[in-house]
């Protein structure tokens, strides 16, 4: 089981995107041909009980994994795109404000995408 924790960590840390348990699934098949989706369920829980993934709830979509990078994310209310971005000021600021440094949070900031944003102009949405 562990090198299939492995293979997975090793996934989510080189990806650029957020990528869902199918989505590791299909990429880990390509490695290991024998892996079935349960096991990466297993994994992917067991890693993130360990403090080695993020799990990203967005409502609607399944649940998407993440390096443990600090950063926050940004998520189109439209489309459901989810892209990283860094909040430093906010990091620092609410560290000096708490008095110490901080572990982890989960910061998510819904907004329109460019693409959803230039889609609805003429539609008088989302102004």
């Amino acid at each position: 089981m562990r090198k299939y924790a492995n293979g997975i960590l090793e996934l989510i840390n080189q990806s650029h995107e957020h990528m869902t348990a199918e989505q590791i699934y299909f990429e880990l098949k390509k490695t290991y041909p024998g892996v079935v989706l349960a096991t990466v369920y297993n994994n992917l829980n067991t890693l993130y009980e360990e403090g080695l993934v993020r799990k990203l709830s967005v409502e609607g979509s399944p649940e998407r994994y993440d390096k443990i990078q600090r950063h926050d994310h940004l998520i189109c209310r439209r489309c459901g795109r989810l892209s990283d971005f860094n909040f430093t000021d906010f990091t620092k600021n609410l560290e000096q404000q708490l008095g110490e440094g901080i572990i982890s949070y989960d910061l998510k900031v819904i907004y329109l995408c460019p693409d959803c944003r230039a889609d609805s102009i003429g539609k008088n949405e989302y102004k």
